[in-house]
């Protein structure tokens, strides 16, 4: 397929992070297998770079006045001989110019002092705040600056290391730290019912309004009636029934991605890895190195495509990161990946920084502007998808938009076109971004510890035999250790880290704090998650914890979809997609690290946590 120049050099540039070889697992021939590693690219580089720049070094444009003399005929020359005799004669010259010193000592005065009053003003603007503390956060513990702005909660997340700063400093200042004038982060189990849980009441801040797009969605709805309305609908479309009606579609497309793999590990020039990469029982098998990131991107987009809008976006055939957009009667082809990966981290941003500044961002950092494209760009794509999904009459697929068109309010109300494109569009991201950067990062972790990756490939060819297709969901969901590898996965790379604002609704009292009503609170998902007082071991990937006796006590703090009435409703899908993807490669393929010594993934987070791209 010859695609459009903007897609090929879109393609030429984009390449991700994660390389590995691929085939059969039974194959003794060169290429019977598939390696890992970490790699660089220059679109990464070159994009790391760009947003260095972004950062402090902006254009500074020179401004220049310029006389323009405009000739209006006979009067003009009599015009510049008055100036000439009487306004330039050497008599009238001084005074014009201490006129002229003394107007422009006004001015530098009046500006002197206007810069002085506006600072005075903003300092007592923050000052007031501060001392009237409605909220009575003064004694608590966090960056100066949080007591008077959320600028610096939003400069954290603009750079993507949000979530590592609030652990920092709940190392440093306990369980409670101030992260703004009227918001604390509560690393506390025991919190996590206070401030997600059912029955309490609370409703989502003002953060979520900075992720409302073409309409509100479920993810951002903030009024309790009109959540409770939209969960009433779509609820039923993500039941444990319902998405076993999704997992055809999803084989198929899994299938599709396997032959695609093995076609790349057909491939020639195999290369043979030195020896201090793979231990010595791999030392005479040759491997395909390939990025595995964005492969897992095309197979986590395409698998949302064909569930929301019914058909795949065509990433695996094509190997590239594109999908269609109409813009002004025109198809064009896009990046979806990148622009779905700058619309999370600029949403993320905007709803971190003070609300009077949002506006105002992209005349000081380019990055907004390009992130505000981004918005629109990925409300393109599934207006897109949606349209042509509703042009095609006597469709008999059971899938998420067709659920979607059907679902009823408890009045008997379908949802509206802007409506369903909102919930499309937020099942594009939710259900791509998270099941692509789970799945790298399962096989990432599983074969970073080599005991780990034994047990599991010896699970799975005892309790599958020779299978190497897809394998079903009825036949791994009972897989034991499978799901303590997906769960340790989940739990020590958390799809979101940061910690979800709530507003209290009535006054709480909770270990001898009282947070009073109107409070913004959250509980940052990475702090539980890595709670030593509840894993012991917290950092240490260790699969086996889930299947201890004392496993059920852990639940409580662990939280990979949230939890209360605000929890990812796609949850179950999630999980059937991780159970087959990851049983179906770990059955078909052999991995191997390329740089075993590599000790983390690198991340960045806007709303949620991802690999580097």
């Amino acid at each position: 397929m010859n695609l459009p120049p903007l897609c090929q050099t879109r393609i030429q540039q984009k390449r991700d992070e994660y390389d590995f070889h691929v085939t059969h697992r039974n194959q003794t021939q060169p290429g019977a297998v598939l390696g890992v590693s970490p790699s660089t690219n220059e679109s990464h580089r070159s994009h790391t770079q760009r947003s260095a720049s972004d950062r402090g070094l902006y254009q500074k444009r020179r401004r220049m006045m310029v006389d323009v003399v405009a000739e209006t005929g006979h009067n003009c020359s009599q015009i510049k001989s008055f100036i000439r005799q009487q306004l330039l004669s050497p008599e009238r010259q001084s005074t014009i110019s201490k006129i002229t010193m003394l107007v422009i000592g006004l001015i530098a005065a009046f500006l002197e002092y206007s810069i002085l009053l506006g600072l005075v003003g903003i300092s007592c603007f923050y000052l007031t705040g501060y001392l009237r503390n409605k909220h009575q956060l003064n004694r608590y513990p966090g960056p100066f600056l949080a007591k008077f702005s959320r600028l610096w909660l939003g400069y954290a997340t603009r750079f993507g290391n949000r979530y590592q700063i609030i652990h920092q400093l709940h190392q440093k200042h306990g369980r409670f730290v101030r992260i703004a004038p009227n918001e604390l982060s509560i690393a506390d189990p025991d919190a996590v019912h206070i401030v997600l849980g059912h029955g309490t009441g609370t409703t989502k801040s003002k953060f979520y309004d900075a992720f409302v797009a073409i309409h509100r969605g479920l993810f951002n709805t903030r009024d309790r009636a009109d959540h409770t309305r939209k969960r009433k609908i779509i609820s039923s479309t993500f039941s444990q029934k319902s998405i076993l009606e999704f997992e055809p579609y999803i084989a198929d497309t899994l299938a599709c991605f396997l032959r695609k793999m093995d076609q790349v590990a057909s491939e020639p020039n195999l290369v043979q890895l030195p020896p201090h990469s793979l231990d010595s029982k791999h030392l005479d098998k040759h491997w395909r190195i390939i990025d595995i990131l964005p492969w897992f991107n095309y197979l986590a987009f395409d698998i949302i495509g064909d569930l929301a809008f019914g058909e795949r976006f065509g990433m695996i055939e094509r190997g590239a990161d594109i999908a269609a957009v109409e813009k002004e009667g025109k198809v064009i082809y896009l990046p979806a990946i990148q622009i779905l990966n700058e619309r999370g981290e600029f949403s993320a941003t905007q709803g971190s920084l003070p609300a009077g500044l949002r506006p105002y961002m992209k005349y000081i950092d380019p990055w907004f502007s390009r992130g505000a494209a981004s918005v629109q760009n990925l409300t393109g794509i599934a207006t897109n998808q949606v349209n042509l999904r509703i042009s095609q009459t006597g469709q008999s697929r059971r899938d998420l938009l067709a659920r979607l068109q059907t679902g009823q309010d408890a009045d008997g109300n379908p949802m509206g076109k802007d409506e369903l494109i909102a919930e499309a569009l937020t099942q594009l991201i939710a259900g791509s971004d998270t099941t692509s950067n789970s799945s790298c990062a399962i096989l990432w972790w599983v074969v970073k510890h080599p005991g780990v990756h034994k047990r599991l490939m010896e699970e799975l060819d005892e309790h599958l035999g020779t299978e190497e297709g897809v394998i079903s969901y009825a036949d791994c969901k009972e897989l034991k250790y499978l799901n303590a590898c997906i769960n340790e996965t989940l739990r020590i790379h958390s799809t979101s880290s940061i910690g979800l604002p709530r507003i209290l609704p009535q006054t709480v009292s909770f270990k001898g704090h009282i947070l009073p009503k109107g409070l913004v609170c959250s509980v940052p998902t990475f702090e539980i998650h890595h709670d030593p007082d509840v894993w012991g071991d917290p950092f240490t990937f260790r699969p086996e914890r889930w299947l201890e006796p004392n496993a059920k006590d852990r639940e409580k703090a662990f939280m990979p979809f949230s939890c209360g009435p605000r929890s990812c409703i796609g949850r179950n899908l999630a999980m059937m997609e991780l159970y087959m993807i990851t049983s179906t490669i770990f059955k078909r393929y052999e991995f191997a690290l390329v740089d075993p010594n590599l000790a983390e993934l690198e991340t960045r987070e806007g709303f949620l946590r991802k690999l580097s791209w």
